[in-house]
């Protein structure tokens, strides 16, 4: 039986991160040696690797398709009240493995009253990923119609699992995030199929900040002159700009209330594998993706902003 035949058409596989984020809210964010009052603080689910993978699970449970999560957590209180968020969102855990010697990865976030915010992320079992988580995903990664990266992992596991579900025929879309300073290894770009950057991930990557539609096209043709046949650039409350070989789109800004932008770029990657997943066209998932982000900041927290398919699809109306 070929790998063709053995993959899931329906399975989002997400291999990256989990934390649990702790979030100030301030009236703004204090400066360096400074120290200011926050007006409250929560805690919940966080890491880029699980916030897509419940913002994909959470749409996807009215579209029949199903979303599992690889990595790490430790074995400590942390990591408990992750599994039990991660589960509460529906999504599998089957490969998300249990590390005794390393504590669970955590985020501590503020947030100002202008919904703009600063991160500081403490790795911990996120950071001990290897070769080994990916032999033990191995069989799902062949079963993979969807894998959803990002760089809150080290680069070589995470390279390892864009080949092998790119030799299965998966599509692999990259969250450059948080972007290298030297930009990505030349190998990566041989081994994604999309890379979802915003305005500082695409400096970053190809030396220009996109500001508008017309410094995003340029931007995406740099990405695409780097091995990618798709592109697309994020522009954060500006919209976003998408080309698929030699189709090319806007899709400009929803209008919403935003209140807190932390989980937005995670809830677009997870409905950008929701709608790819199910067939759509670049376009119209980039458009699908771009009302999820613009949900997301309409309500506070990470993973809990993630919004459901009937939300997305009464915004797109």
């Amino acid at each position: 039986m070929s790998s063709e035949t053995k993959r899931d058409a329906g399975l989002i596989l997400s291999l990256g991160s989990v934390n649990i984020d702790i979030i100030a809210y301030s009236d703004r964010l204090p400066r360096p040696g400074e120290t200011i009052h926050a007006s409250r603080y929560a805690m919940g689910l966080g890491g880029k690797g699980a916030n897509q993978a419940a913002a994909a699970s959470r749409l996807a449970a009215s579209l029949g398709l199903r979303v599992e999560l690889a990595g790490r957590t430790g074995t400590d209180a942390f990591g408990e009240l992750a599994r039990t968020h991660l589960a509460g969102f529906g999504v599998g855990l089957s490969a998300l493995r249990s590390d005794p010697d390393h504590p669970t990865g955590i985020a501590l976030i503020g947030v100002d009253a202008n919904s703009e915010n600063m991160i500081t992320f403490a790795g911990g079992a996120n950071m001990e990923l290897d070769v080994t988580d990916v032999d033990a995903i191995d069989a799902l990664l062949r079963q993979t119609r969807v894998l959803l990266l990002q760089l809150e992992i080290p680069m070589p596991a995470s390279l390892e699992a864009a080949r092998r579900a790119r030799a299965a025929g998966a599509l692999v879309i990259l969250d450059p995030a948080p972007a290298p300073l030297d930009g990505l290894p030349d190998e990566a770009w041989s081994l994604v199929d999309l890379v979802t950057p915003n305005e500082t991930e695409t400096e970053r990557l190809v030396g220009i900040r996109p500001t508008d539609a017309a410094s995003a096209a340029l931007a995406a043709d740099r990405l695409q002159a780097k091995g990618l046949t798709r592109a697309i650039v994020k522009l954060g409350a500006r919209g976003v700009f998408w080309r698929d070989g030699r189709d090319s789109g806007f899709v400009p800004p929803f209008q919403v209330q935003a209140i807190d932008s932390v989980a937005a770029g995670d809830c677009f990657n997870g409905g950008l594998a929701v709608a790819l997943a199910r067939g759509d066209t670049l376009g119209d998932a980039v458009r699908f993706a771009a009302a999820c982000g613009a949900l997301a900041t309409t309500r506070r927290g990470a993973a809990d902003a993630a919004p459901s398919f009937d939300e997305v699809r009464a915004l797109l109306g």
